[in-house]
């Protein structure tokens, strides 16, 4: 994932591999950032449904939002959040996948500016 002049490997895992995998075909895609507190989202142009859908995440989770047909990423608390041992989307998300390294450099990313995903 690039963002500005960041970049942001990802790596596929976690209870929705469908998902990830109908993602991957869906690539390059760009779209604009909008922020949750410390999570990023966008928006893609792909309808899922949800697969092991989850109400809690972990840090550096990947994530597709039924709901809102967004690629979201989760680095910090949500404003749905108490404990970084309970990190809460918005409604249910399709966990596939975990961001790799530094997730402090997301803390920089500002709403508006446009989102890369491509496969490398």
């Amino acid at each position: 994932m690039k963002i500005d002049s960041n970049q942001w490997d990802i790596v596929l895992q976690g209870s929705s591999p469908k998902t990830g995998n109908q993602i991957l075909k869906l690539l390059p895609v760009e779209s604009e950032v909008r922020t949750w507190g410390e999570e990023i989202y966008f928006s893609i142009p792909l309808s899922l449904p949800e697969e092991n859908a989850q109400s809690i995440v972990s840090l550096g989770d990947v994530a597709y939002w039924p709901e809102g047909q967004c690629f979201c990423v989760f680095f910090g608390k949500t404003p749905l959040t108490s404990t970084l041992d309970e990190i809460k989307p918005a409604s249910p998300v399709n966990v596939f996948g975990k961001v790799l390294g530094d997730l402090e450099s997301l803390k920089t990313v500002k709403p508006s500016v446009i989102a890369l995903l491509e496969r490398i």
